[in-house]
């Protein structure tokens, strides 16, 4: 039950991110324009949001990306919820470890330029 599980929602995710990512690169093909003056891009998610809700091809190619890079963490979430229902407490630890420092990795994480 817990490799369907995970293997659904890898398989979701991967989808989910392509089609966004696909989506954006025909609007970008279709208008010619990223959407961002020069070369310039979002860089932070509230920038990377509102691109989105603008609907600026760059933006919405950089959430297919977001979500591709999510789909792994979220895997690891599953498989808490899996590893409880299976009242597999060792293992609902690990994982519970492996996911706070996932979490903790991606929001202390910055780029620099």
């Amino acid at each position: 039950m817990m490799e369907v599980v995970i293997s659904k929602s890898l398989r979701y995710g991967v989808t989910i991110s392509a089609i966004t990512i696909l989506l954006g690169l025909i609007l970008f093909i279709i208008t010619g324009k990223s959407g961002y003056p020069g070369h310039t891009f979002p860089t932070t998610l509230s920038a990377i949001l509102t691109g989105l809700v603008s609907l600026k091809p760059y933006a919405i190619i950089m959430t297919g990306l977001l979500l591709l890079i999510l789909t792994p963490v979220f895997r690891v979430g599953i498989s808490i919820i899996v590893f409880l229902l299976e009242k597999d407490y060792l293992y609902v630890i690990i994982t519970s470890l492996v996911f706070a420092i996932l979490i903790t990795s991606l929001l202390l994480g910055k780029v620099t330029h």
